[in-house]
């Protein structure tokens, strides 16, 4: 592979913002993506995919450079030659590459690869936590949140079939496949942008992780009832919902932040969903409101996000362990809150992309134990860890409220 200046050039300016302005991989990427029209999708796939797995990395690379935060220019070129170097890529004779020992990085890796929190580049906290919380799983875990994740398609069936989208997309050059046990599910054989198309124009389909795609599923919903999804945010698990509901009945679309519900109100126009009402969290009336009124409630709740660090990497040095106790308690809180809108004999996901047990099960259980969670049973639930699945991440708890 030859370097192309330019493209370089790119990276290192959105590396610094990643990891010294604190800007989040996906935004950066985004805005590098635009910087020069002439750009081809070989390059534009070359940008987007150096950043991620340097982001991805950066503790391996900057222990292997021997660098530290906060990187200056000169220590980002060490850490893109190191990434360089381990990817078997020549190095241009640029006046900001300076002679790179090849031998000596080639040998740090091999030394660095046998420690866990070097080989899959986590925070030492991290690290022990994981091992704490999954023992044994864990090394296999976090080696399968570090594989650049798959991107999945989830056909809109109020529209068109997964048979019909995958033809549609086949016309348009992009080859699928079908993923067993995953009824609304297409995977891409080849990583492009899909927005471009028209079959997503015309709302045939939304990216959504399969792990993701089976929260709807859980929940039972039937067409005609009323159906809460309680932090809906841009409302990719909400539009599930309108479809498997044939858009009959009633799904009411809550957040606490109004313009989420505004990308999912464009989003709803565009698949068709008739039947979504979104409604911002301004106070705890709006969910007395719904007291004791819902069919179906899913609380997709707030979490760690450690069960989707393949798709995003920077999450991993942006996540603090203080924040792991704040938001535990906050899970918590919505439980028990957003669970008073559940009808007797009515139904309850709480869900999270987490993999830690003590956000997950250990919440369950602690919320059957309260005296509003007494009015609950436990119907099923369901683990999903990304080494098993490929896909990820994911926890999800099937509640039912007992009838009076």
């Amino acid at each position: 592979m030859r370097l192309h200046r330019n493209l370089v050039f790119a990276v290192i300016d959105g590396l610094h913002e990643i990891f010294n302005e604190g800007a989040y991989a996906d935004k950066i990427v985004q805005k590098l993506l635009k910087r020069d029209k002439r750009w081809g999708s070989r390059d534009r796939s070359f940008v987007a995919e150096t950043v991620y797995e340097i982001v991805r990395w950066k503790r391996l690379y900057a222990e292997i450079a021997e660098v530290k935060e906060p990187y200056s220019r000169e220590n980002l070129w060490r850490i893109f030659a190191v990434w360089a170097t381990l990817r078997g890529i020549s190095l241009p004779d640029w006046k900001q590459i300076a002679p790179t020992p090849t031998r000596r990085i080639k040998g740090r890796f091999d030394e660095l690869s046998k420690i866990r929190k070097f080989k899959e580049s986590i925070p030492d906290w991290m690290d022990e936590l994981g091992q704490k919380e999954l023992g044994h799983l864990w090394d296999k875990e976090i080696n399968a949140l570090n594989q650049q994740a798959p991107v999945v398609l989830r056909a809109n069936t109020l529209k068109t079939t997964k048979d019909k989208l995958r033809s549609a997309l086949e016309d348009e050059n992009i080859d699928t496949e079908f993923i067993n046990g995953y009824s609304d599910a297409l995977k891409l054989v080849e990583r492009t942008n899909v927005f471009t198309t028209d079959a997503f124009k015309n709302g045939m389909f939304e990216v959504q992780d399969a792990s993701s795609q089976l929260v709807a599923d859980f929940l039972d919903v039937q067409p005609g009832q009323r159906v809460v999804d309680t932090c809906a945010g841009a409302g990719g698990k909400t539009l599930h919902l309108a479809a498997l509901m044939e858009n009959k009945g009633q799904v009411i679309a809550m957040d606490i932040y109004g313009n989420k519900l505004k990308e999912l109100k464009r989003r709803a126009r565009r698949a068709g969903a008739h039947n979504i009402e979104p409604r911002v969290i301004e106070s705890t009336k709006d969910i007395k409101k719904l007291h004791n009124k819902a069919d179906r409630v899913l609380i997709d709740a707030p979490c760690s996000g450690l069960g989707v660090l393949s798709r995003n990497p920077d999450a991993k040095w942006k996540l603090q362990p203080e924040f792991l106790d704040t938001i535990k308690n906050t899970q918590a809180e919505i439980l028990e809150s957003y669970s008073k809108m559940v009808k007797p004999g009515g139904k309850l996901v709480y869900a999270t992309c987490s993999i830690l047990p003590s956000e997950n099960q250990d919440q369950v259980k602690k919320f059957l134990s309260t005296e509003i969670g007494e009015n609950f049973m436990l119907i099923k639930d369901k683990k999903i860890l990304s080494h098993k699945s490929g896909y990820d991440g994911f926890y999800m708890a099937l509640l039912e409220k007992k009838a009076d």
